[in-house]
């Protein structure tokens, strides 16, 4: 018998890529056609950028929407369970912001401070601290 997949294993196998990862944060801002989304993301080859939409609206995280039959032509933008992604995003982003000296923190954007990216616990009704995340597990 196989052993069981990892929750993280499972996630990293529908979004684990760099240019997934890209897309759903170039669609957190809101819908975007395809020249918008290969605009934003720069090195993104329009082949990589197809194959990419394909296979995350297969994962039901982005949904294409038509606007133009012919030829046929589509509006991306987040399902859902895509925008559940926005708070992975950010950790990540946190955590790369720290770790790089090129890279500026995320930032409130009504005082521009930089904000932290924290652990809640909604039983607890409070922030799991750094301590208390190596007691953490994966269910």
């Amino acid at each position: 018998m196989a052993d069981a997949q990892t929750p993280l294993a499972a996630a990293l196998e529908r979004v684990g890529d760099r240019w997934s990862l890209l897309l759903i944060e170039a669609l957190l801002e809101g819908p975007r056609r395809f020249g918008e989304l290969s605009d934003s993301i720069s090195g993104l080859a329009p082949n990589i950028l197809s194959e990419r939409l394909k296979r995350l609206e297969g994962e039901r995280i982005v949904r294409a929407v038509p606007y133009s039959e012919r030829p046929p032509r589509f509006t991306y933008a987040l399902t859902d369970e895509g925008l559940e992604l926005a708070g992975v995003l950010r950790l990540l982003a946190d955590w790369g912001s720290r770790g790089s000296a090129h890279a500026e923190p995320m930032r409130h954007r009504l005082c521009g401070t930089p904000v932290e990216a924290r652990l809640w616990c909604p039983t607890c009704a409070r922030s799991v601290d750094r301590p208390e995340a190596d007691e953490l597990r994966f269910l």
